[in-house]
């Protein structure tokens, strides 16, 4: 079994990512662009790479966790980024919520280079990441994920082949869009009754035990009712993966009107100052409006 692994990004998500690895006895290397968010891993035995590319290095898998197209670009084709460092016959594996269309060309230039690709993104938030508890929506050839497949079983507690390349991107992307829509209705409904007079605690489990009750709602209300918005998954990421979402419903001809006002509420939060806040804060400017 191959054991060299890199991880690029060591946010929210590729911290605990790596740090699964790590303990399920993977010689991992790292790489992000602020070196001290390293420091932790290469404290529990991470190799730790100066750029992309170095961390590719005779990696057999390289996996991604970035915040945008942007940034995924930036660490696979920039200035020393990892596609050209990677060694023939490594698995590059995308796990950053991206657009299809960035995946497609990011499929394209692997292939260019004899590469196997696949697109993962992952269904939960830190607390996930940091227990190994993910679940990975893979596109992307059998042959692929099956090499793959144990390099994500030691991060996440299911891996599903969706199909081809491309295939975990759309449905990360309708994913988030209704946990996006949820939450934003969740905010709204939340102040409503903090100004109706009802007992918040009472109608919060009734609302989580009947029809709208989800986990998500359990979780996010929570943090809402006890304004605790340590960060499990960034806000203005949020309002970034519907905005994508919307651009690629839009190409199969689906108007995303409940994805757009979502989009408008956790954007009038970013514009409050709470980017960097936990989604559920996405609450607090309706709470003052």
């Amino acid at each position: 079994m191959a054991k060299r692994v890199a991880v690029l990004g060591l946010g929210t998500m590729g911290s605990g990512m790596a740090a699964s690895l790590l303990k399920a006895g993977y010689d991992v290397t790292v790489y992000n662009r602020t070196p001290a968010k390293a420091e932790p891993l290469k404290q529990a035995g991470a190799q730790v790479g100066a750029t992309p590319a170095e961390a590719a290095e005779n990696s057999d898998f390289i996996i991604s966790m970035m915040a945008d197209d942007h940034a995924s670009r930036a660490v696979w084709m920039g200035d020393h980024g990892a596609l050209t460092a990677a060694n023939a016959g490594a698995v590059l594996i995308e796990s950053s919520t991206v657009t299809p269309a960035w995946v497609a060309e990011l499929g394209e230039a692997a292939e260019h280079r004899g590469l196997e690709f696949l697109d993962a993104p992952v269904t939960g938030s830190r607390v996930q990441a940091a227990a190994g508890q993910l679940t990975f929506l893979v596109g992307g050839s059998e042959a692929a994920f099956a090499r793959a497949n144990p390099i994500l079983s030691a991060m996440g507690k299911e891996s599903i082949h969706l199909g081809p390349a491309g295939s975990g991107a759309k449905l990360k992307l309708i994913n988030n869009f209704l946990c996006g829509v949820q939450i934003a209705s969740l905010a709204e409904g939340l102040t409503w009754i903090e100004r109706s007079g009802l007992d918040r605690a009472k109608a919060l489990q009734v609302l989580k035990s009947g029809a709208p009750g989800s986990p998500l709602l359990s979780a996010i209300s929570a943090r809402m009712e006890n304004q605790n918005y340590e960060v499990n998954f960034l806000l203005r990421l949020m309002a970034k993966d519907l905005n994508y979402a919307e651009q690629e419903a839009s190409r199969t001809g689906v108007e995303l009107t409940t994805g757009h006002v979502a989009r408008s509420l956790f954007e009038r939060a970013i514009n409050a100052g709470l980017g960097d806040s936990d989604m559920s804060s996405v609450i607090e400017p309706v709470r003052k409006s």
